[in-house]
């Protein structure tokens, strides 16, 4: 019933918002707020579709080269996606692992970017489970590890590793997995960003909630069937617009704010900030649904049974040994306010990487910067970024 009502809530407000889009382009100046607050209607709705990466070509050194996206590997649940740059010198071969966590990979648009002019991007680009056909069976948690580790075979040896937020653990389940089998392709160098390594440290308010449930209570009562007008008909997800609300109620007055400003910022014709907010919305509106048994083990795993802190994460039955990586160079970081991964569950990496050498270990907290600023805006291409440059190019 969750994803019925949500739907038709969606339906009913289609034509108003549809209306309010074309009384939205009043052009006198007299008429602006009027305009700006038939526009804020229109915008009142979430999309299901992948926005554009919107990165046509990038500076080389000197020169602008243009950027095509290309297609690597696929599954019906992901894509390996390159960000190919016609006539540039071989570089150092990245992996950007992205969230699976109501969001598409677009959110790291700005980590692409930065990453781009210097090496040769990959990201992992999941796909939207309610237009996965259920004949495609199921994608957990396991398969999620075993999609990274295809996605590097596919890449080759020497590849880095640049893992966001929530897939930190499975990024390092991978390079341990890998390093055990001696597999030649296990990343040259493994960067974990804001990732909930160990979210006993320091719990906030998500791992609270985390915690606060049983899985049972999860599953009953966040966890629905696609509706049967999708491709993926009858799975069962977690829907991203629920995932969406449990993101903005952890600071509701932000968002309020930011819309009072968007609106302010319209009726006034102040085109660059209204511009800026609705760039940040557009893409924090794109929901993506998780597959049920990805989202359930992933809070079950990661986040109530702290699994891989405690050593006792396993891969298809297969213990998970964080200590096998003895080759991979290990770069942790965190953002001094971050509200979503605190200060520490990133760092608790490195204890359990004890077999590596000290100078192939390092951490940076960011100072000043909060979940989003550790991989985005002005610090993370300022002075986040170099350093993982080096700790790349040190690793080639």
């Amino acid at each position: 019933m969750l994803y019925a009502m949500y739907q038709t809530a969606a339906d009913m407000m289609m034509p108003l918002r549809a209306w309010s889009a074309a009384a939205g382009n009043i052009n006198p100046v007299t008429w602006r707020s009027t305009g700006a607050f038939y526009e804020m209607l229109s915008r009142a709705g979430l999309s299901h579709r992948r926005p554009s990466f919107g990165i046509p070509e990038v500076k080389v050194g000197q020169q602008m080269v243009p950027v095509c996206e290309e297609e690597v590997l696929a599954t019906p649940f992901g894509t390996l996606l390159r960000f190919a740059k016609e006539g540039v010198p071989p570089q150092p071969k990245v992996l950007v692992v992205a969230p699976l966590s109501g969001h598409f990979a677009t959110l790291l648009r700005d980590t692409v970017r930065v990453l781009l002019p210097e090496h040769d991007v990959h990201i992992t680009d999941w796909a939207n489970a309610r237009d996965v056909g259920i004949w495609h069976g199921p994608f957990g948690f396991d398969e999620y590890i075993e999609h990274l580790i295809t996605f590097l075979e596919a890449m080759g040896p020497g590849a880095h590793v640049v893992a966001v937020c929530q897939p930190c653990v499975q990024a390092l389940a991978a390079a341990a997995i890998m390093a055990e089998d001696d597999n030649p392709a296990q990343p040259a160098s493994l960067t974990l960003m804001a990732g909930p390594v160990d979210t006993r440290v320091n719990p906030t308010k998500v791992n609270e909630l985390a915690t606060g449930r049983s899985i049972a209570w999860f599953e009953q009562n966040l966890i629905a069937r696609v509706p049967l007008r999708y491709p993926g008909a009858a799975r069962r997800v977690y829907p991203g617009f629920v995932q969406l609300t449990a993101f903005m109620s952890m600071n509701p007055e932000r968002h309020v704010k930011a819309q009072v400003d968007l609106y302010k910022a319209m009726a006034n014709g102040e085109h660059e900030q209204a511009a800026t907010i609705k760039a940040f919305y557009d893409e924090y509106f794109a929901v993506l649904d998780l597959t049920a048994e990805f989202y359930l083990e992933t809070v079950q795993r990661v986040f109530q049974e702290h699994l891989l802190a405690r050593g006792l994460l396993e891969w298809n039955g297969r213990r998970v040994d964080p200590k096998a990586i003895r080759r991979t160079a290990l770069f942790t970081v965190e953002g001094e306010r971050d509200d979503i991964c605190a200060i520490g569950q990133t760092v608790a990496a490195h204890d359990l990487c004890s077999s590596l050498r000290p100078y192939r270990k390092k951490h940076y907290m960011q100072a000043g910067v909060g979940h989003y600023g550790v991989f985005s805006g002005r610090r993370w291409a300022g002075q986040i970024y170099p350093l993982v440059r080096n700790t790349i190019l040190a690793n080639e």
